[in-house]
């Protein structure tokens, strides 16, 4: 009876272990330095830049993603675009997501327009799921929405990042791109 009950306690203590383990989020946090080399569909603005480093912070509740593009030249005619983390405009500043699985709405303006944003991010065993969607109506008086999904995934030794992102609607010359860091 005793050997019965010490095999039913190892087996449950061997469990909650298997539990915890696995309920441990994967952390992406870091600095991390795009290898151009191994992208590809990047804007020509991060193309032509001398760096571009992606700073994310994480915690247990949220995590913010910040793209700092330095040197080159914008495109010609395209102002200061480029950046994110594989084409299109940098937002001002850090996003932040929550990582509960929930979408945070809000509101947004640029130039003479207002709309609504909404983030939403997932976990999915090692891979994050970034969803960003705007929508707003143009001057014309049309409903538009742009929406952007990023997937970001780290090798198993942790010192590369790979972020595979798809837009749609918006003017970006490619909806899809695949993004290469290294841990700095």
């Amino acid at each position: 009876m005793r050997k019965m009950f010490l095999v039913a306690g190892l087996t449950a203590a061997f469990m909650l272990l298997v539990v915890a383990a696995s309920a441990e989020k994967t952390s992406f946090a870091g600095t991390w330095g795009l290898d151009k080399t191994k992208s590809q569909g990047l804007s020509q603005r991060m193309m032509g830049a001398d760096k571009v480093t992606l700073t994310i912070t994480q915690d247990d509740k949220t995590i913010s993603l910040d793209t700092k593009i330095e040197g080159g030249q914008p495109p010609a005619g395209g102002g200061g675009g480029g950046g994110g983390m594989g084409g299109g405009r940098p937002p001002a500043g850090p996003t932040t997501y929550n990582l509960d699985g929930h979408e945070v709405t809000s509101d947004v303006t640029f130039g003479q327009n207002t709309g609504k944003r909404t983030l939403k991010a997932t976990m999915s065993g090692g891979t994050l799921e970034l969803m960003n969607k705007t929508s707003f109506t143009g001057p014309d008086g049309t409903e538009r929405v742009n929406a952007t999904t990023q997937k970001l995934s780290l090798a198993g030794d942790g010192k590369t990042l790979t972020v595979v992102t798809h837009r749609e609607g918006g003017q970006q010359p490619t909806p899809d791109s695949t993004a290469v860091y290294n841990k700095q």
